[in-house]
Formats: structure tokens, sequence, C-alpha cells
């Protein structure tokens, strides 16, 4: 969503703070990433943003979807979707998750380990299993490559295990990071699923389905690779790597569906000097709305007032000195009763 007069003037209904979320843009987010690459599966990661309408318009688009909570499930299903579109790549889920999973029809999930193997096996049998994989993280603004994820070798030892405990080994999938600037993540992930591939078919392993992950990033300050581009770098490994031979293609990507969509409206609650910082606090902050501020995740700042443009500091209005959203914002002074608007905060907020 742009900063324009039409955002100032819907905005000015309503008492903030509050989220203004554009779902035309939602809408034209999948069709993007749909048709970044050729034959690709989208599956949108609830967990980004699981607001009901946000579901219910990419379920009429046939989007499919990405769960790992009861509650992300049952949302998904109130948004009309099919169980056979909805997965779950989480590879550590709750017993309840898995068993509410299987009795609603979910067959596809996702493992890092042998103790997940086993209660796939015996919460959700017969199911079809995907391998994660750790891969490089290098270049993403939140690196995910710590938790989850196998080298080569274990998973080809689990794919086997997989099978003889009754699952199905299915494909493979890996997190390059969520907020990925480095688009050459994804070809080097995807050089390591190749040889995994061969592996598994040498052991009598016929896998179908590869999974891209999620990571595309949206516009928070620094300069991001479209869609576009990630996806026709990513098409061009997979032709190199899988000629003649393509892979079912998925990704499950939250942020960029969902990410530029929303705008945070604020209201400047107080100022003050402190130092050499000039400090403004806004009726939302880290703990009631931008999580991710905390972790270095930096929002354009907007307002309407006009005239020259300063540094400030912008907090959030608890007593937590971790509260604080970012420094250096440059802003035309703005005063007590001021909207500030935080463009972009689609994902991964409250």
């Amino acid at each position: 969503m742009k900063f324009s007069q039409e955002l100032v003037q819907t905005a000015g209904r309503y008492e903030s703070p509050f989220f203004l979320v554009d779902m035309g843009n939602v809408r034209k987010q999948y069709e993007k990433v749909l048709a970044s690459i050729p034959g690709l599966e989208v599956f949108y990661a609830v967990k980004a943003n699981p607001h009901p309408k946000v579901l219910g318009a990419l379920a009429e688009l046939g989007c499919g979807f990405e769960v790992s909570s009861c509650r992300e499930l049952e949302l998904a299903l109130e948004a009309k979707a099919s169980p056979e579109r909805i997965v779950s790549y989480n590879p550590v889920k709750a017993p309840a998750f898995l068993a509410q999973a299987h009795q609603a029809g979910m067959r596809t999930f996702a493992f890092d380990s042998a103790a997940e193997l086993d209660k796939l096996a015996s919460m959700a049998p017969g199911s079809k299993v995907v391998a994660r994989l750790v891969v490089s993280n290098t270049g993403s603004e939140w690196p995910l490559c710590g938790k989850y994820g196998m080298d080569a070798g274990t998973t080809l030892k689990l794919l086997r295990r997989a099978a003889r405990l009754g699952l199905l080994p299915f494909g493979l999938t890996f997190h390059v990071g969520s907020q990925c600037l480095n688009k050459d993540n994804w070809v080097d992930a995807l050089f390591l699923c190749r040889q995994v591939w061969d592996q598994a078919r040498k052991k009598g392993m016929q896998l179908d389905l590869l999974s891209l992950g999620g990571g595309l990033p949206v516009y928070h300050g620094k300069k991001v690779p479209t869609t576009e581009e990630i996806g026709a770098t990513i098409d061009g490994a997979i032709r190199e790597l899988f000629p003649g031979n393509r892979p079912r293609l998925a990704i499950e990507p939250g942020r960029a569906l969902v990410g530029e969509a929303a705008v945070l409206v604020t209201t400047v609650i107080g100022r003050a000097s402190r130092g050499c910082e000039e400090w403004l606090y806004l009726d939302a902050g880290i703990f009631n709305a931008i999580f991710e501020a905390s972790q270095g995740i930096r929002y354009q700042a907007v307002t309407e007032r006009k005239g020259p443009r300063r540094p400030f500091t912008l907090a959030g209005p608890s007593c937590d000195s971790v509260d604080t959203i970012c420094q250096d914002v440059m802003l035309p002074s703005p005063r007590v009763g001021d909207r500030v608007y935080l463009m972009n905060v689609g994902a991964y907020t409250l």
C-alpha cells in the first residue's frame, strides 16, 4: 500500500492505533508469486497474517495454505480451503495438531528428525513426508537456519526410515531465511536438493515434490530483489539442474503476499529530548503491534506534516526500554496528536 491522500482520508475515520489492509494488494501479490515460476503451486504461510478476510481472499483465488497449529488449520478450513490444499512444513508439530490435521484430511507434512517421523507414523499414518534440509541463510534479515534442518546424509537416512515406518517419502524442502535479500541462496539450496534427489533415487526412492520454502522479501528500507527476479533465478536453476525431469514445485510465502498490503496508523502521544536524541512516543510499538522491529526490521515512517526533516527515535507506549521501534528516522518534526503511518506492516505483526 502506498501513502496517499486517500489513505489519509480513510484512516481519519478511525481512532488509532489500527492496521489498514488493502485486500487488492494481497490478491495482486498472490498473482505475482504464482506467475513468477512456471507450474508453481502457492501455499500461503498462515502464520504471517491469519486474518479471516486475508485467508478468504486467497482461498477464492485457489491458493493453498501452510499451517502449523490447530487454530491455523481451523482458519484455513473456515476459509473453505480443501484439506488436500493444506500442508504443514513446520518440522516439529504438536501431537494435538497432528491428530487434528490427519483427522481433517491433511496428508503432507515436513520433518527433520527421527522423533518427528515416529510421531507422524503414529498420529498421521500413511502420510506424505517432506524432508527439510539445512541451507545457507546468508543475506537474510531474519535467519532461520539454526533451529531446523538436516544435512544431506541425515536426510537420506531418515527418508529410508520414513519408508520403513509406512510413510511416503515425497519430497524436499528448505528455508533460505525470512526477508531474504540474496536470491542466490535459492540456487545454492537447489544444488544441494539435486544431490539428495539423485542419492534418494539410487536408494530406490523417487521423490516428487520440491518445496522452495519462504523468504521472498518486501521493502523495509533496503533495496530488495523483486519476486520476478527471484523467480527467474530459481527457474533458471531448475532448468539446469532438472533437465527433462522437472519436479513438482511449491512455495510457501507469507510476508511476500501480505507484507506490503497493510499500514499501521499511529498517533504521537509524546515528545522528548534526551541528550542528542529527539524521541517520538507512539500509541503502538513492539509489544502491541510490530514485534519484528525488536530484531532490526525497519518500517518506513510517513507523516502528513511538511517541512525540513530531522532524525527521531520512535518508541512505543510501554515503560519497557525494549519498546524502541527504530532510530534515525527522518521526519518533519511531528507534534503530539499528529498521525505517523508505518508502511508495509502486513506480516508478522499483531
